[in-house]
């Protein structure tokens, strides 16, 4: 005999066994959140006692990463040549060779001319104010009148290399930076800035008395080709001491 559960009775049995198959199926398993993606070479890095925090992804397109390229200039080995125009910093490695590094450029930067060599290292600079950021914010420049010990909140970065000329300190540095965004553009202040990741790796492949030289606007359009005009970033007017 066949018994038919029509009614009611019918829909409470059919909720009930649809019930106890979603009990016995095994619960489904959430994802994890994805992991922070880090570009290879611009991880954290732990400095002495200061951790550098890497350096978001969304700033490193390729032609921001540091890389060995081909060399078209005629500098031996062993030089610095700084490219202020197409925002590149070049280490030349062997004949033909250099490691390239993506730059900021700041109006002291865009204002050197010529040659340097390398007359000192420094990890963790400190910064000063200029005197006429003193006279212009004495609230807010004021009380650093004396200088600020190096660290992540210093805006000259890990590391700088003071450039001088005939003996003499031009007041001209390649350093780090805590601005990450500004890689790649024009600064309204500032020398030649680079990643910290990046000026950990120049600074430990140059010694002091390496040659530095700035390329002209008529080498770099040479050498790189024409540079799109670009928007100049505002930002602190730094002195390495």
């Amino acid at each position: 005999m066949t018994l038919t559960v029509r009614g009611p009775l019918r829909a409470l049995l059919i909720a009930a066994a649809v019930g106890l198959a979603a009990c016995s199926a095994p619960p489904l398993e959430q994802e994890a959140p994805p992991e922070p993606q880090v570009v290879p070479g611009y991880e954290a890095i732990q400095d002495g006692d200061i951790l550098i925090p890497a350096v978001p992804p969304q700033y490193l397109d390729p032609i921001n990463r540091r890389q060995q390229v081909a060399y078209n200039g005629t500098e031996r080995p062993g030089t610095i040549v700084v490219d202020p125009h197409a925002k590149f910093l070049y280490l030349v490695t062997a004949p033909g060779e250099a490691m390239r590094y993506r730059i900021a450029v700041g109006r002291e930067g865009r204002g050197f001319r010529g040659s340097a060599t390398v007359g000192r290292k420094a990890e963790w600079p400190a910064w000063t104010p200029t005197a006429n950021m003193i006279r212009t914010d004495p609230d807010i420049y004021g009380p650093y009148r004396a200088g600020m010990s190096g660290g992540l909140e210093n805006p000259l970065g890990a590391r700088a290399l003071y450039l001088y000329r005939n003996g003499r300190d031009t007041m001209y540095r390649i350093h780090g930076t805590n601005d990450v965004a500004s890689i790649g553009n024009q600064t309204s202040a500032g020398c030649i800035r680079l990643f910290n990741q990046d000026i950990l790796d120049l600074y430990d492949r140059v010694p002091r008395g390496a040659q530095m030289r700035v390329r002209s606007e008529a080498e770099s359009r040479r050498l790189e080709g024409p540079q799109p005009p670009e928007t100049v970033i505002q930002d602190l007017e730094v002195v390495a001491r």
